[in-house]
C-alpha cells in the first residue's frame, strides 16, 4: 500500500478558511484514494470546496466577480441557467437532495448518476465511496436555510427567463 501526506498551505489553507493548515492523507488501496481529515465534515468540505460544487450549486457564487456568498449559503441551487445543446439545466439544491437521501442513496446516486450537462458525472463517479459519504455529512451538517429547488431544465429552444451562469 501507498500512502503519502500532503500538507496543504497557503492559497489551500486560505480555501479550508479558517484553518491553519489542512493534512490531506492519499491512500492508494484496493478502495483507491480518498481525503483523511480531522473530521468526515471537513473531508467534505474540501471536496466541494475543490470539487466545484459551489460553481453551479450555490447562487450567485460564480458571478460575484470574486465576493463570495457566505458557507451559510451554499449548494442551496442556483437559478443560473447552463444552456448549450441540450436546453438549459440548473444546480439542483444539494441541501434538499441530501435531505431527501439515505447516506447509502446518496452514494449510489454518485456512483450512477446522469443529468444534463455540466454535471461532471465521471469525475463524481471517480470519487470514492469514503469522499461520496464525507460529501453527504458535510451537507447534513450544513447551517443555515436549506432553500428552494432550483428550477427544472429547460428543453432546446426554450428561452430561459433566469440569468445566464458565467
Amino acid at each position: 500500500m501507498f500512502r503519502s501526506t500532503i500538507a496543504v498551505a497557503g492559497v489551500g489553507a486560505a480555501l479550508l478558511s479558517g484553518c491553519q493548515q489542512a493534512s490531506v492523507t492519499v491512500t492508494d488501496s484496493s478502495a483507491g484514494p480518498q481525503v483523511i481529515a480531522a473530521s468526515d465534515i471537513e473531508a467534505g468540505r474540501y471536496v466541494v470546496l475543490i470539487g466545484g460544487c459551489n460553481d453551479c450549486h450555490t447562487p450567485q457564487y460564480a458571478v460575484t466577480g470574486g465576493a463570495q456568498p457566505p458557507e451559510s449559503e451554499w449548494l442551496q441551487g442556483s437559478n443560473e441557467g447552463h444552456t448549450g445543446p441540450w436546453g438549459t439545466s440548473y444546480g439542483k439544491n444539494l441541501r434538499l437532495t441530501v435531505a431527501g437521501h439515505s447516506e447509502d442513496e446518496w452514494v449510489q446516486l454518485l456512483s450512477t448518476g446522469s443529468s444534463l450537462p455540466p454535471m461532471p458525472w465521471p469525475s463524481v463517479r471517480a470519487m470514492s465511496d469514503a469522499d461520496k459519504r464525507a460529501v453527504y455529512r458535510y451537507i447534513k451538517s450544513m447551517p443555515g436555510d436549506p432553500g428552494q429547488p432550483a428550477p427544472p431544465p429547460l428543453p432546446p429552444g426554450t428561452a430561459p427567463t433566469t440569468p445566464p451562469a458565467v
